[in-house]
């Protein structure tokens, strides 16, 4: 059976195929179309089981009704938690997501731009990873509009959603100095993206400003995990005088907590520990984890509600928002000196 178009519509209605699309598309009322003509259209196109075809329709309108969402890796709870909820946002909005992990690898994601621009995507959310400014530059110039989260680019004038990254690092190792730990280390994935900066600068901070040393290991990120492992056994059997460790990344936590139970696992029951991310196996670790919670479904909303606004005019100016959220410090045993743990 031939798929009915509009023009098929419209001949069968004795209406124009003008009218017919101002009513498809939702225009009726600014095109000053009759409520009696709309219903009649409206139930026709019930009855008969007319569904547009998204390709035309864009052809026509210019728009895809699609969004690309950039993160560095959908599997990581974090970015899998802030897709979910932007994914939910977006549909109840009449957008579509195109999801993709750019493993933070610039040529990877100067590829995937590329993809999704192809695609005709009406707007991208993305946490960028370095490397890709003249792309992102690019869709500006083709007011394309862009959301950054997590980190942005610097000399790249765009909206971004962020935690405050710096304030949170610097609180929690201030805590841990008024627990009493003096030899406190920050264990961190190498890198020169902005949110990775700004919990190392919070960390360095916080020991100058109390004139205690500095015990710093920023590990070079592998896939493989026993190579992060590894690499921060061998920064612990450098220091055996720590007492603490604020680890800046969720990844680093988990793989910090197995290099400590390998390297001696009796430590775990007197050292400060403090992750940056909080997830669930760390309420259930012996003892329980404290860390730094990023609010999740605050980022995603204030992200997909501005890309939104982008998308259809709404009360946006050329002005780029930078919205900064607050983390919240959970405290649990790990983060108490000379606690039963």
């Amino acid at each position: 059976m031939k798929k009915l178009s509009i023009v098929d519509i419209a001949k069968q209605l004795n209406i124009s195929k003008t009218t017919i699309s101002f009513i498809l598309n939702n225009r009726a009322q600014e095109k000053r179309i009759s409520e009696e003509l709309v219903q009649k259209v409206q139930n026709f196109v019930k009855e008969v089981g007319y569904k547009p075809n998204p390709i035309a329709k864009s052809l026509r309108t210019g728009k895809t009704k699609t969004i690309g969402l950039m993160v560095e890796n959908i599997a990581d709870p974090f970015f899998a938690a802030i897709a979910r909820h932007i994914e939910n946002k977006a549909n109840k909005n009449g957008y579509k997501i195109i999801y993709c992990s750019t493993d933070n690898d610039t040529q990877k994601t100067k590829a995937l731009l590329s993809m999704f621009r192809e695609q005709n995507v009406d707007g991208y959310i993305i946490s960028p990873p370095v490397g890709v400014e003249e792309e992102i530059k690019s869709l500006i110039e083709s007011h394309l509009p862009i959301v950054c989260f997590d980190r942005h680019l610097h000399d790249v004038k765009t909206d971004y959603i962020e935690v405050d990254n710096e304030a949170s690092t610097l609180k929690a190792t201030q805590y841990l100095i008024d627990q009493g730990f003096k030899d406190i280390a920050f264990i961190t994935f190498a890198s020169t993206q902005t949110q990775m900066q700004g919990r190392l600068k919070g960390y360095q901070e916080a020991v100058k400003k109390n004139s205690l040393p500095s015990y710093i290991k920023e590990v070079k990120f592998n896939p493989d995990e026993m190579v992060v492992i590894e690499s921060i056994l061998d920064f612990l059997k450098k220091h055996k005088n720590l007492d603490a460790v604020i680890f800046g990344a969720l990844q680093a936590g988990t793989s910090g907590l197995k290099a400590i139970k390998k390297w001696a696992p009796k430590r775990l029951a007197d050292l400060g520990i403090i992750s940056f991310d909080d997830c669930d196996v760390f309420e259930l670790f012996s003892p329980s984890i404290s860390a730094i919670a990023q609010p999740i479904d605050q980022i995603a909303e204030y992200a997909i509600d501005l890309l939104l606004k982008r998308l259809n005019n709404i009360n946006t100016s050329k002005e780029r928002k930078n919205i900064i959220i607050h983390t919240e410090l959970i405290l649990r045993d790990s983060s108490t000196k000379n606690a039963s743990k």
